[in-house]
């Protein structure tokens, strides 16, 4: 049987708000337990890794897993944050990489060598498909991944939608880019973009379309992975709905809705594809 595990993204559960202290993060925890996450996924620069590990009893204490969105400024950098990842017994580790080749030669050097590091820390690596990183634009990605056959995603749609500000309903062309990225990813993380917006709101009328056209790829990507994946395999999918300014403000700065609600909400509708690709396979 396969296995389906979502995350909570401990970046999506800062506040932000004006005048509003953040959460304790033992509290962020204990939310992300209470809900039923399988685990809350940290996102560190080299900068960052003592604070991230003083987590590691939080993870102990409420029994969640760890997953890394790794961002390694050079090239020699991802290795601190391999060891990092080792140290929590991360599932998975995200590359969304600060070092940006302005061709394609350029990048593959760059990717092998990632890849090789994560082999040899023994950990499985995805590279994010997240704008200001390596994967900065869906063509550029395209290119990467033809020159990389056994390179694999981790796609944040949301990015490449507001990227190439595609319109709906999608073109022939921007639907079949869109497949070749579904089909080399091995985890899917949930946030709604449009054309000009990386982050909407799920329950608003004027987004539905949107929502319909994410929901549709996470269902074709996660079908895909069920055809290409062994029984007992896992697939990671990770709510990360961002705090402000991912989240829109109104002029006193208070969010327009509730991301913990909405992830909730996209989390159910992940959980039912799963059970529906697992009927029509």
């Amino acid at each position: 049987m396969q296995h389906l595990e979502i995350f909570q993204s401990l970046w999506a559960m800062e506040l932000r708000q004006p005048g509003r202290p953040e959460r304790p993060m033992e509290e962020n925890f204990r939310m992300a337990a209470e809900a039923g996450y399988h685990g809350l996924c940290i996102d560190p620069a080299v900068h960052e890794i003592e604070d991230c590990r003083k987590l590691a009893p939080l993870y102990r204490q409420f029994g969640l897993k760890c997953m890394v969105n790794a961002f390694p400024a050079t090239v020699d950098e991802l290795t601190p944050l391999l060891d990092l990842a080792l140290e929590l017994d991360a599932c998975l580790v995200n590359v969304i990489g600060q070092v940006m080749p302005l061709t394609v030669p350029e990048a593959v050097p760059v990717i092998r060598r990632w890849m090789a590091d994560a082999e040899a820390a023994g950990l499985t690596v995805l590279f994010e498909t997240h704008r200001d990183c390596t994967l900065n634009d869906l063509y550029f990605t395209l290119q990467l991944i033809e020159q990389v056959p056994d390179m694999r995603l981790c796609a944040d749609l949301s990015h490449y939608v507001i990227d190439r500000e595609m319109r709906l309903p999608l073109s022939a062309r921007d639907h079949e880019f869109m497949q070749r990225i579904l089909r080399r990813s091995d985890c899917f993380q949930g946030r709604i973009a449009n054309r000009e917006q990386v982050q909407v709101q799920i329950d608003f009328p004027q987004h539905a379309d949107w929502v319909a056209q994410f929901r549709q790829w996470w269902r074709e990507g996660i079908g895909m992975w069920r055809e290409r994946n062994a029984e007992g395999a896992t697939l990671h999918f990770l709510c990360e709905l961002g705090p402000p300014p991912y989240a829109m403000t109104d002029a006193q700065g208070r969010e327009l809705s509730d991301r913990w609600v909405e992830a909730l909400k996209i989390r159910k509708w992940v959980e039912e594809t799963w059970s529906e690709t697992a009927f029509a396979s």
